[in-house]
């Protein structure tokens, strides 16, 4: 069943890219006592993330940090060398936490695979934004196909 609203979000290790390489990082690290904006996508450097998702996060992270919200972070179904050369290429800086699920666990854990085996690019993560607080989901979203019910546009709705 698909995370939802009320539930405490699983503890599950994830990695980002630091100076040295990858490190790792449990979801308990990242949301425990924090009030936490978490957007999922399909894939780093892939067209509708890369030229709209994470740019909007990017743009409005001043604003969704003015409500409150202690760090934003993207996730997706990649490693950390990805997801630290994407945050990279998007630049990201400080604004965005660049987080690797590399083998689908968060993803699993929440129930928010999205299995694109069938087109040669394995299991990967849905489209999805929450807003956590102290590790417990205040709102989720989730989209097919498009990313608006997503956005940082939505989250600052939301907010």
């Amino acid at each position: 069943m698909t995370i939802n609203v009320g539930d405490k979000i699983p503890s599950v290790g994830l990695a980002t890219m630091g100076a040295e390489g990858p490190e790792g990082i449990s979801t308990d690290d990242i949301f425990s006592g924090k009030k936490v904006v978490i957007f999922g996508l399909p894939g780093a450097f892939t067209p509708t993330c890369s030229a709209k998702h994470l740019p909007g996060f990017v743009e409005h992270a001043d604003a969704i940090n003015a409500k409150g919200v202690d760090t934003i972070a993207c996730i997706s179904v990649n490693d950390a060398f990805v997801m630290g050369a994407w945050g990279k290429d998007q630049n990201v800086g400080d604004n965005v936490m660049m987080l690797a699920d590399g083998s689908a666990d968060f993803a699993e854990a929440t129930d928010l695979v999205l299995d694109l085996t069938a087109r040669g690019m394995g299991i990967r993560s849905q489209r999805f934004s929450m807003l956590v607080d102290d590790g417990v989901v205040k709102s989720v979203n989730v989209d097919e196909g498009t990313f608006e019910k997503t956005s940082a546009e939505q989250m600052l709705s939301d907010l």
